[in-house]
């Protein structure tokens, strides 16, 4: 029997690339294992500077694991569709206004749709739809089709932007699916600074540019405010346990109005609140909670001006006192240009003090707006709003005819890098709220990692062993089939740039069965033909042709069974179902190919007789 010359160069193929795709894998943990051997921290610093681009390489190809395996988090995050639909709605009013916080209280508690809870309080208050939504023309049942296309379009856009920010902040394979009509069920392998990633994910990245208004109707909002609330005795949690002596003046220029006098006076907002002579207004940062709720309250909201909103600063400014101090402005809340129009955002430094920042360019649209609104408003001050928070309120010194601006006022690199990845993938279309996290530990990994490891080495001697005890000289072939099988699924994994999970390895191990169950049924066969009375070479012929039907019958259903699995699980169940069909096809190959091209090695050879099969 001769060897075909298309088979024997497949093989050697098919190992070599393994064994090239694997070998990123093999260098990465060979170096990540030098690199803990250094004892000494500048030893390690060197090894680490001299080896980094081929570390960061290597990472980028090597064979990724799952969160069961390497740790990270875990992350159920929910759209809040209500915020979605009053974004929506038009002509809203005050009992539009109780609705939506009627129904937003029900849906703290309630598993119920959004929708349906809309539809119901409308009912109940025996309004149509129509009023708030869409076309006064459409009935309240093509409202709701509307509104649930609505939904499930943000729940999509939600995820898939979701994606891009995780995306560019750089983690491997990460799993991203639906659950629900609301929820977002997230993966993230191999995580180390948690709180920078919740900022990242919950950012909304709302970007807005608002004329700020002049600094004494500023005040005159605020007296109108603290007047209503001295009317009802509303006092701030904090002012009793403040001590006055440590609220003295942070800044040059004198105080309009003092905590201490405001707490003698009765003037409660101003317990809170920083006024210098110059028109600026201060919250400290013990403060800043509550006068951030204060503003948000609805009575407080209808005592303000009907196009203005009262803001807070993203970000303190430190004053003479040391202490940290948020601005507080009056914008215009119709915004003059939004997000949309950003195209290109990159964090940099400035040029006068090496503070991060985040540079922004328009599309041409923008461009044109951001010419006439700069030039419009010159001397006048725009706040750079973000998610309701002010960054930046520049001057204007003069018109910008290019479209570009600067997002400053940023603490960190990390936090303009991230910035920069929020403006980068866009909006999300409704704030989102983490509802459910969990966080695997890389201790408990290392022992998921270990538990696998050896379930996959234990699985692998048991079936050689079997073969060899059972089939002699033929089990020599399965086994070493069995070996470019397990290759060929990690080196796929690895190509892929896949994880490696817990259900995978589970998978990886129910190959191994399914491999040498092919190898059984070919060896069964020869033995019938050899006790027919064949040779070896007529015995081993047959085996292959006769079993082949039945191999792929159940390697095609497998493989129909797995994917089905992938299509419709999630998470492990995927993982369990990608190794799965990897491993199936694998086996197929190896069982009909491999195998066969050995035992034609080995006939050449005389090592095959008919004591060969046990």
């Amino acid at each position: 029997m001769k060897n075909k010359p298309f088979n024997l160069f497949l093989i050697v193929l098919v190992t070599v690339v393994s064994l090239w795709s694997l070998w990123p894998t093999w260098r990465d943990y060979s170096l990540s294992k030098q690199l803990d051997s250094f004892a000494s921290g500048e030893d390690s610093l060197k090894f680490s500077l001299s080896h980094r681009d081929e570390l960061e390489n290597v990472r980028k190809k090597s064979l990724k694991l799952g969160l069961d395996l390497k740790g990270g988090m875990h992350l159920v995050m929910e759209v809040d569709q209500v915020d979605l639909f009053e974004q929506k709605a038009w002509n809203k009013d005050a009992r539009f206004h109780a609705i939506m916080q009627r129904v937003r209280q029900k849906a703290a508690t309630s598993d119920a749709g959004v929708i349906d809870l809309i539809a119901a309080e409308f009912r109940k208050e025996n309004i149509r739809l129509s009023r708030y939504f869409y076309d006064i023309r459409n009935s309240d049942r093509e409202i709701t089709g509307k509104l649930q296309k609505e939904s499930e379009d943000a729940l999509t856009r939600a995820r898939e932007i979701i994606r891009n920010r995780i995306d560019q902040y750089g983690v491997a394979e990460p799993v991203i699916t639906t659950q629900g009509t609301r929820r977002i069920i997230i993966e993230l392998a191999g995580i180390s600074d948690e709180n920078r990633v919740r900022n990242l994910l919950k950012g909304t990245a709302k970007l807005e540019f608002k004329l700020l208004r002049e600094p004494e109707v500023l005040l005159r909002v605020l007296d109108k405010l603290n007047t209503s609330l001295a009317a009802r005795s509303v006092m701030s949690p904090n002012v009793a346990a403040q001590d006055t002596a440590h609220k003295a003046v942070p800044a040059a220029g004198t105080l309009l109005s003092s905590p201490a006098k405001s707490a003698a006076t009765g003037r409660p907002l101003y317990d809170a609140l920083t006024i210098l002579q110059n028109g600026n207004v201060y919250v400290s940062q013990d403060s800043r909670e509550f006068v951030a709720r204060l503003f948000q309250r609805a009575d407080i909201q209808a005592l303000i001006p009907q196009d203005s909103e009262l803001l807070l600063a993203a970000k303190p400014d430190q004053l003479q006192d040391g202490r940290n101090y948020y601005p507080v402005f009056l914008v215009r809340k119709t915004a003059e240009l939004t997000g949309g129009v950003i195209t290109e955002a990159k964090a940099s430094f400035s040029a006068e003090g090496a503070q991060p920042e985040v540079l922004m360019e328009m599309n041409s649209e923008g461009t044109a707006k951001w010419a006439r609104i700069t030039g419009a408003n010159i001397g006048k001050r725009v706040a750079i709003v973000l998610d309701g928070a002010v960054y930046s309120a520049p001057v204007v010194q003069s018109k910008i005819p290019n479209g570009n601006s600067v997002i400053n006022g940023i603490e960190s690199v990390e936090e303009a890098k991230d910035l920069e990845i929020v403006l980068k993938a866009g909006a999300l279309p409704a704030p989102v709220r983490i509802m459910e996290e969990r966080t695997v530990g890389p201790s408990l990994g290392a022992d998921y990692i270990r538990a696998g490891m050896i379930s996959l080495m234990w699985g692998f001697i048991a079936v050689s062993v079997f073969m060899l005890l059972y089939y002699r000289t033929a089990g020599v072939a399965a086994d070493v089939a069995l070996v470019l099988n397990i290759l060929v699924v990690l080196s796929v994994l690895a190509g892929f740039n896949a994880s490696l999970s817990l259900p995978g390895i589970a998978g990886i191990v129910l190959t191994m069965g399914m491999a040498v169950d092919a190898n059984v049924l070919i060896y069964e066969r020869i033995r019938e033909e050899l006790d027919e009375g064949k040779s070896i070479v007529s015995a081993v012929t047959a085996g292959y042709d006769k079993a082949f039907s039945s191999i792929l019958d159940s390697h095609v259903t497998t493989l129909a069974s797995a994917y089905l699995l992938y299509t419709f699980g999630i998470g492990p169940i995927q993982g369990f179902a990608v190794t799965l069909m990897i491993g199936t096809a694998a086996s197929l190959f190896t069982a009909i190919v491999v195998t066969r091209e050995i035992f034609n090695f080995m006939l050449s050879k005389n090592m095959l007789t008919e004591k060969s099969f046990g």
